[in-house]
């Protein structure tokens, strides 16, 4: 039977995995003088390290073993501007599948500290699919015109940041 702990250490390559993807993203928008798409997916690359780094930090206070993971190299080509976009979705679609099954294994296994952890986890990535699902119908929508795009973006931009962070378990190193 696999463990929460050995599954958690594979979620960590995937977050450093997505981190990754994100990066290539951003590059693919800075390259083209896009500032607000790129920022935008540079922030959701550390937004997605910041999270590899918190179950890091988790399994650390646990007493468990950490596995510093190889990744995958990101896709750095795309068609157009639409596909990143439409990556970047399927890949918080994916990454939400992976914690739902943390949280399951969690349960299966009676580890209720497990489960309690993967929930602020859970509810990130409701967020995550929430307002990547609406990036990605602007972009559809504007596909003949990318600078209206970094309008939208630029207005929805808060700087506030995501009130979900203020509830965020601790990330080993301290959050970036």
């Amino acid at each position: 039977m696999t463990t929460f702990q050995e599954k958690l250490n594979e979620q960590i390559a995937y977050e450093f995995g997505a981190s990754q993807q994100y990066i290539a993203i951003a590059v693919h928008y800075d390259a083209q003088t896009l500032p607000q798409l790129a920022a935008h997916f540079y922030r959701q690359s550390v937004e997605e390290r910041n999270h590899a780094m918190m179950m890091i930090q988790y399994l650390l206070d646990s007493g468990d073993d950490v596995t510093t993971p190889a990744v995958a190299a990101p896709q750095t080509v795309f068609s157009d501007d639409v596909e990143p976009v439409a990556l970047a979705l399927d890949q918080e679609k994916r990454v939400t599948a992976q914690i739902s099954q943390l949280a399951v294994i969690a349960r299966e296994n009676g580890d209720l500290v497990a489960e309690q952890f993967m929930h602020w986890f859970l509810q990130e990535q409701r967020e995550e699919i929430s307002s990547m699902s609406a990036l990605l119908q602007v972009v559809e929508r504007l596909r003949d015109n990318v600078m209206l795009v970094e309008d939208y973006l630029a207005r929805e931009s808060t700087g506030g940041g995501n009130p979900l962070e203020v509830g965020a378990p601790p990330a080993a190193g301290g959050a970036l």
